[in-house]
């Protein structure tokens, strides 16, 4: 379960940077918390990965659910578009790291039987 949320803080990271990133061109005092967001995101996947959870897994749920969660914040942050074609595309993005997971506890599984 550390693992999970891990991985969590490690998306919340990645997003407040890359969100911190947008507001900084306006407001520069941003730039320190794109860097701090940044180094913390990377830091907290490499315990995940420290931790046993592949890096298929890991990579692609952090990622997946950051250009997720990053396009839905920056709609309601900074109001950038956000349309049907987009929710479909955020919502094959959830649909492949549900996959993955699947795919890994499937592989798992697998392992253990002798």
């Amino acid at each position: 379960m550390t693992r999970w949320l891990l991985l969590a803080a490690a998306i919340a990271c990645e997003v407040t940077a890359s969100l911190s990133l947008k507001g900084a061109l306006d407001r520069p005092a941003l730039y320190p918390v794109v860097v701090v967001g940044y180094l913390a995101s990377f830091a907290l996947l490499a315990l995940v990965l420290r931790r046993g959870m592949g890096l298929g897994v890991a990579y692609g749920i952090w990622g997946a659910v950051g250009v997720a969660a990053t396009a839905i914040m920056s709609a309601v942050l900074f109001g950038e578009s956000l349309n049907a074609v987009m929710a479909v595309g955020i919502a094959l993005i959830v649909a492949g790291v549900l996959l993955v997971e699947l795919g890994a506890q499937q592989a798992q599984r697998a392992r253990e039987v002798p």
